[in-house]
C-alpha cells in the first residue's frame, strides 16, 4: 500500500474519531461488534463512580472486580462494587439477562450521561463487554501509573456475540521455554480480544515441559534442553493449574498439547524404553521436524501414553487434549494410523475429547474429535467427509511465528511471507473449496517458537496479527473490511507502547 495514502486515512480517521469522543460509531474497537448505534451522549468515569451488580451471583462481582481493578491504576480511582436492589440510575451497571441473541458470550453495552449498563446472559459474556468498554476509554487507560486524563466513554448501543465458538490462540514453550509469567501475559492478550482458547503446545523434540509424576525423567532430562542448548525448563502440576486458573478467570479454556507419535525425541532421550531399539536418544537442540516417533508395536508405548494423559486430565478441566500428529515422517502410515485410533482410546477413556492436527483425518475418528488444520486442505476434507469439524489455522494465514516480510528479524518463512493484511484480509468459509462453515469450529493463531526467545520476541510477532485472527474469529463477515480495519488498528499503536509491548511497528504496513 502507498505509505503516503495510509498516513493520510490515519490522519483523517483521527481528525473524525479521536476529536469526537461521543461518536460511538467512530470508536476503534476490534474486534468489530455486531452492531454500533451512537446517541451523541458521553458518560464519564469519576472517584465517584460505583460499579453495580444486580445479582447474588460470586462469578459476576468477580466481573466487577476485574473491572475495576483494571480501572484503578490510570485512574486512581478506587471503584467500588455494591450490590443493588433495584435497577441503578446512575455509575457502571453489570448484569445478566436471558436474551437468545446473546448465546453465552455476547453482550448488550448501553451508555448515556448517568449510566454505563452492560448485560450478558452469562458473566464470561459480561466480561467481554468489559474489553469493549476498555477500549472505548482513551488509550491512558493501560498504564501502569495515574493518569491526568477524562475519562469519557461514547454514548450509544453495542450488540455483540462471536461468529465462532471456539477461537484460539497458540504458544510452543517446547522450542524456547517461557515463564508462568510470561505465559501469563499471553493469556491477558487473548483474553484483551476476546479470544477463548488457549492451547498450549507443551512437549516435542527440544524439550518437554509438563510434570508428570509417574514418568519422572521426562522433565529432569526432557525438560533440560531448547533450541540452541539452552536451559530449557518446566512447569510443576501445581504451576500448570495456577495457569490454568488464572485462563479460568479470564473466560478462558487452556488445552494442553503432547505432540506424538513424532516431535518426541525428548521423551524418548528421557526414556530408552520408548525407543524401538531400546536405546536413549540425545537431546535435540535444532530445528528440523520428522525425524522422530514413539516405537508404535511396544506395550510400554501406550502405558506412557495413558500415564500422561491420565495425570494431564487430572489438572485440566476443559474438554479437550490435544494429541499432536503432524510431521509424523519417520512413522509408517498404518503404525501411524493404529497409534491415532489407540490414542483416541485413551484420551476419551479420561473423559475428555481429543483434538489432533489435520493429518489424523487418516484415522478412524470418533465424532467428539476435532482436527486443527494448519497445512493441507485434502486432510481437512476428508475429517469432514467423516463428519469431524476442523479448526481452521492455515500456515498460509495465521501462522504468527511467519516473518513479516524478508526484513523481520525473527521468525521463519517456510509458508511465506505473513504481512498483516495477509494475515488479516482472509475468510475461513471461502478459503477451501468443499470447506464451509458448517465444517469449520473456530479459528487458532499458533505461534511457533524456534527463533522466538523471549516475551519481547512474542509481543513483536503476535502484535497486531493477532488482533486480525480475532477479528475474523469473533465478527461476522459481511462486517469486516481490511480498509476499515487497517484505520482502527492504527490506533492501537499508542495503546501496544502504553502498555509496554514490543509491538511490530504497523503503520508501515
Amino acid at each position: 500500500m502507498n505509505k503516503n495514502l495510509f498516513f493520510l486515512s490515519a490522519i483523517l480517521f483521527c481528525l473524525t474519531a479521536c476529536g469526537d469522543k461521543t461518536d460511538l460509531t467512530k470508536a476503534a474497537l476490534i474486534p468489530q461488534p455486531v452492531s454500533v448505534a451512537a446517541n451523541g451522549e458521553a458518560f464519564k468515569i469519576t472517584n465517584k463512580t460505583v460499579i453495580y451488580i444486580t445479582s447474588e451471583s460470586d462469578e459476576l462481582k468477580q466481573v466487577g472486580q476485574f473491572l475495576s481493578d483494571l480501572l484503578q491504576p490510570a485512574t486512581g480511582f478506587s471503584i467500588p462494587i455494591e450490590q443493588a436492589a433495584n435497577d441503578p440510575k446512575n455509575g457502571i451497571w453489570l448484569s445478566l439477562t436471558d436474551d437468545k441473541e446473546l448465546k453465552s458470550e455476547g453482550y448488550r453495552l448501553s451508555v448515556n450521561k448517568q449510566l454505563i449498563k452492560l448485560q450478558g446472559n452469562t458473566a464470561e459474556g459480561v466480561f467481554h463487554g468489559i474489553q469493549t468498554i476498555r477500549q472505548l476509554l482513551p488509550a491512558a487507560i493501560e498504564a501502569k501509573s495515574i493518569q491526568q486524563e477524562s475519562w469519557i466513554i461514547a454514548g450509544g448501543e453495542i450488540l455483540d456475540y462471536p461468529e465462532y465458538v471456539y477461537r484460539g490462540g497458540m504458544l510452543d514453550v517446547a522450542r524456547h521455554f517461557f515463564s508462568v509469567a510470561d505465559v501469563k501475559v499471553y493469556i491477558d492478550l487473548l483474553a484483551s480480544y476476546k479470544i477463548n482458547t488457549f492451547h498450549w503446545h507443551l512437549s516435542d523434540d527440544q524439550g518437554w515441559r509438563i510434570e508428570i509424576k509417574s514418568w519422572p525423567k521426562l522433565t529432569e532430562i526432557g525438560g533440560s534442553s531448547e533450541v540452541d542448548g539452552g536451559k530449557g525448563g518446566f512447569y510443576t502440576q501445581e504451576e500448570y493449574k495456577d495457569i490454568v486458573a488464572y485462563a479460568a478467570a479470564r473466560y478462558i479454556t487452556v488445552i494442553p498439547e503432547i505432540d506424538m507419535p513424532g516431535h518426541t525425541n525428548a521423551a524418548l532421550a528421557s526414556y530408552a524404553e520408548l525407543n524401538s531399539d531400546g536405546k536413549a536418544t540425545e537431546l535435540y537442540t535444532g530445528i528440523k521436524v520428522g525425524f522422530s516417533s514413539l516405537s508404535i508395536k511396544k506395550e510400554i508405548t501406550y502405558q506412557f501414553v495413558d500415564d500422561v494423559i491420565r495425570e494431564l486430565a487430572a489438572i485440566t478441566p476443559g474438554e479437550y487434549i490435544h494429541a499432536g500428529g503432524d510431521e509424523s515422517n519417520a512413522t509408517k502410515e498404518e503404525d501411524y494410523i493404529t497409534f491415532v485410533n489407540k490414542v483416541q482410546a485413551i484420551v476419551l477413556s479420561h473423559g475428555k475429547k481429543m483434538i489432533g492436527w489435520d493429518e489424523m483425518a487418516h484415522a478412524s475418528l470418533d465424532k467428539s474429535t476435532i482436527v486443527q488444520y494448519w497445512a493441507r486442505e485434502k486432510n481437512a476434507k476428508l475429517a469432514a467427509e467423516q463428519g469431524i469439524k476442523a479448526i481452521f489455522s492455515p500456515a498460509k494465514k495465521a501462522y504468527m511465528d511467519m516473518q513479516y516480510d524478508s526484513i523481520t528479524p525473527i521468525g521463519l518463512h517456510w509458508a511465506g511471507y505473513l504481512d498483516i493484511k495477509t494475515s488479516y484480509d482472509w475468510e475461513p468459509t471461502l478459503l477451501e473449496e468443499g470447506l464451509g462453515r458448517e465444517n469449520i469450529i473456530g479459528i487458532e493463531a499458533p505461534l511457533w517458537t524456534e527463533t522466538i526467545k523471549t516475551l519481547s520476541d512474542i509481543e513483536y510477532m503476535v502484535l497486531p496479527r493477532l488482533l486480525g485472527i480475532a477479528e475474523i474469529g469473533w465478527t461476522p463477515a459481511n462486517l469486516r473490511n481490511w480498509d476499515n480495519y487497517k484505520v482502527r488498528l492504527n490506533e492501537y499503536q499508542q495503546r501496544f507502547k502504553i502498555q509496554g509491548f514490543n509491538a511490530y511497528p504497523f503503520i508501515n504496513e
